[in-house]
């Protein structure tokens, strides 16, 4: 059975690396002015890693800087690695020094995972609880995002969702410690798919022909069990822009 538009992930091909970083920031402005004038204020989950980061500096550059409605913005972080925020390995840091130190957000709404912390478990709790401040949420409804950014590494793992991981298969916790054996930093703390498949739009941001395999499984195989297959949003957008390299093998892809 066919279903609707918002069942089926958008997938959007763009030439390269720079090219993605130019959609995605421009992509972020239109969703903070959508929802700003539809609620008031616009909520905005970052990714981590190489692929975000331009994306980000492009949103601190001229005209953009301008365009965006920081004093109406919330940014919050999908995943974090258990590191202190001037760590070179603290997603926090990333996008701080490549967007939110060259931007007039006021500082109490950059809501940050204390990566720091000795506590993990209780560290991620209370990340849950800020966000469910922030959103004035009730007691076991979930946040839903304006918009969640996310990578994908090459083994399919999004956030910090790795193949493999209890945490997939979480159904009530938001926000949750999470140990990935095989990462170099081995704790880390994630967005959990409860919260992220209540966002209101979801947008991956994926470059690079290493990543074209896996991609494909991601999109083309039901049921392969990759972390990046299982975002699937209730009831919201879900986006997939793509750089010609990792869309290599998909076949023939809808571009805009």
């Amino acid at each position: 059975m066919m279903g609707s538009a918002m069942d089926r992930p958008e997938i959007i091909v763009v030439d390269d690396p720079a090219a993605l970083a130019e959609r995605a920031a421009h992509a972020v402005v239109d969703a903070a002015l959508d929802a700003v004038k539809r609620q008031g204020r616009f909520t905005l989950a970052l990714a981590g890693g190489n692929t975000p980061r331009t994306t980000y500096q492009r949103l601190a550059q001229s005209p953009l800087r301008e365009r965006l409605p920081w004093d109406r913005t919330w940014i919050f972080f999908g995943d974090e690695r258990g590191v202190p925020p001037t760590h070179g390995d603290s997603n926090y840091r990333m996008a701080n020094e490549a967007l939110l130190s060259k931007v007039p957000i006021p500082d109490g709404q950059v809501v940050r995972i204390r990566g720091e912390a000795e506590d993990p478990e209780a560290a991620a709790a209370e990340y849950a609880k800020r966000i469910a401040d922030v959103f004035q949420s009730k007691r076991g409804e979930l946040p839903r995002f304006d918009l969640i950014l996310l990578g994908m590494g090459v083994d399919g793992h999004t956030a910090s969702l790795f193949p493999g991981s209890p945490v997939l298969k979480e159904v009530f916790r938001p926000v949750a410690a999470v140990h990935a054996g095989a990462a170099s930093i081995p704790q880390r703390f994630t967005f959990t798919f409860p919260l992220i498949n209540a966002a209101a739009r979801v947008m991956f941001l994926v470059a690079g022909g290493e990543k074209a395999k896996v991609l494909k499984a991601v999109l083309t195989e039901p049921g392969s069990g990759l972390p990046s297959s299982m975002v699937q949003p209730t009831n919201g957008r879900l986006v997939w822009l793509l750089d010609r390299p990792a869309a290599a093998l998909l076949g023939p892809a809808q571009t805009h």
